[in-house]
């Protein structure tokens, strides 16, 4: 613990450069594998601050690595800068007000995710250089964490072969570390291939595609009564067809999100939703055919790297929020429902307090709880020892993929929450890199946690990232 607070200084030497970082990847938001900006923007902070940089990672375009150090541990820091479709919203608004109608915004707080993960690389990188000490820090710059996979195309690569250990964080509405698994999952195209006729003139002629999507989804519905509790199946129908109700629909696509709470029950779920598929295609005598997009793996929590993150949460305390940032939680909880702020304080089974931002560290738990999401952070736990922080950057009740978020993103209390929860990451990558008991401890719970499984990637072999297909999520 002695040499945190250095690493802290060191963290809060460079607070403005990363701040401003995070500030200029939120005003430019680009989702799914289209982060050209944002990832230019990490690239140039890596440049200045001095790492060694790969490039088109797995044949990303946006993914890229920096690199400092040599000889000794890796321990590794994941970053992403993708936002989503949708959520534009102007910077402090306490109203919905997007800036661009229909455009894109950071309602996930990954512009605050990737700028923490390289201000933490970048104070363990100048520790590093100030004591002489043998050790590698590596920065992953994640693109396509919301729904494109990225960091699984990245493990399938080999990206994370030589690491040791790996930290990341999401912005939250509390400070602590994530204690909970995810869901695998795995995003599928369906393409139904009919025959077009006039509907009127000539309908048994035709043979319609959009039938099969239709029959399809009735089938999925009626099989959600007969699949484990914790699974999820979502759908969304890209290409109906034509807007033309008298042709008889040629071609139609949908695309399912299919997820379980771990990868063996996921393979077998996405047979069964591929079955129903080829059923739908007997039934309105259509061709079918799917395409795997992308695919995670379930999250793999590490209990010695909890509990070492845990004490540095300690030791540091909350982030030390002002009247300033409490009057602005205020107005955005205002906009936001009981059920909002009741669900905030549920998911982390804690009893409900009257305040709106966080003054606490969120309490160890031995349960391993599935938070009901999934990320591709999760590829990674499989292969190295992985730990994730909660970082408090919102007004409690926030719940993430709202305009709330987008609006809170440039905020004071934003910065002061991605700052807090750089130093945390920074002093539990030293504490890794230092501690080969700590290490050691990590590898053989995972190992344990694994139950004798080998990692298989939930992406078929072959498969390669859809920098095209994914331009829409």
């Amino acid at each position: 613990m002695s040499n945190h607070p250095l690493v802290w200084d060191l963290v809060e030497r460079k607070r403005d450069a990363f701040v401003d970082l995070s500030d200029r990847v939120w005003e430019t938001p680009e989702t799914c594998y289209m982060e050209t900006q944002s990832a230019a923007a990490h690239r140039q902070m890596l440049a200045t601050q001095g790492f060694r940089i790969t490039d088109n990672v797995a044949s990303i375009p946006t993914a890229l690595v920096g690199e400092a150090g040599d000889g000794g541990p890796v321990i590794a820091f994941l970053g992403e800068y993708d936002a989503l479709a949708g959520l534009s919203q102007k910077s402090g608004a306490v109203a919905h007000e997007p800036l661009i109608a229909g455009a894109n915004g950071h309602g996930c707080g990954h512009n605050l995710l990737g700028s923490a993960s390289l201000l933490a690389a970048t104070a363990m990188k100048d520790w590093l250089e100030q004591t002489g000490t043998p050790g590698r820090v590596r920065y992953y710059g994640c693109p396509a964490e919301e729904g494109g996979a990225a960091k699984a195309f990245m493990v399938r690569a080999g990206a994370f072969d030589d690491v040791d250990i790996a930290i990341s964080w999401h912005p939250s509405n509390f400070a602590g570390v994530q204690r909970e698994t995810s869901l695998a999952n795995c995003r599928i195209d369906f393409e139904f291939f009919g025959r077009a006729a006039h509907a009127a003139a000539v309908p048994e002629l035709g043979r319609s595609s959009l039938d099969a999507v239709e029959l399809m989804s009735v089938g999925v519905n009626y099989m959600r009564e007969h699949m484990h509790s914790d699974c999820r199946i979502h759908y969304a129908v890209l290409d109906s067809g034509g807007i033309s109700p008298n042709v008889v629909q040629a071609y139609a696509k949908v695309r399912y999100v299919v997820r379980a709470p771990d990868l063996s029950g996921l393979f077998a779920l996405i047979e069964r939703v591929k079955k129903v598929a080829e059923g739908a295609a007997l039934m309105t005598e259509t061709r079918m055919e799917s395409t795997v997009l992308a695919g995670v793996s379930n999250l793999i929590v590490n209990t010695p790297l909890m509990d070492a993150m845990q004490g540095v949460w300690e030791s540091l305390g909350p982030a030390a929020f002002d009247q300033a940032d409490i009057a602005f939680a205020e107005q955005i909880r205002a906009t936001l429902t009981p059920e909002d702020i009741a669900a905030s304080w549920n998911q982390e089974r804690l009893d409900q307090r009257d305040i709106p931002l966080t003054d606490f560290i969120l309490p160890p738990h031995n349960e391993v709880r599935q938070m009901g999401g999934s990320t591709d952070v999760g590829d990674v736990s499989w292969v190295v020892p992985t730990v994730q922080a909660y970082g408090p950057t919102l007004a409690i009740g926030t719940q993430l993929h709202t305009w709330q978020v987008v609006a809170q993103g440039q905020s004071p209390l934003a910065h002061k929450g991605m700052v807090a929860t750089a130093k945390v990451m920074a002093a539990t990558g030293l504490a890794a890199l230092q501690s080969a008991d700590l290490r050691e401890a990590a590898w053989v719970d995972l190992k344990r946690r694994r139950k004798g499984q080998d990692y298989i990637s939930p992406i078929p072999e072959g498969a390669e990232p859809p920098v095209a297909a994914m331009t829409v999520k």
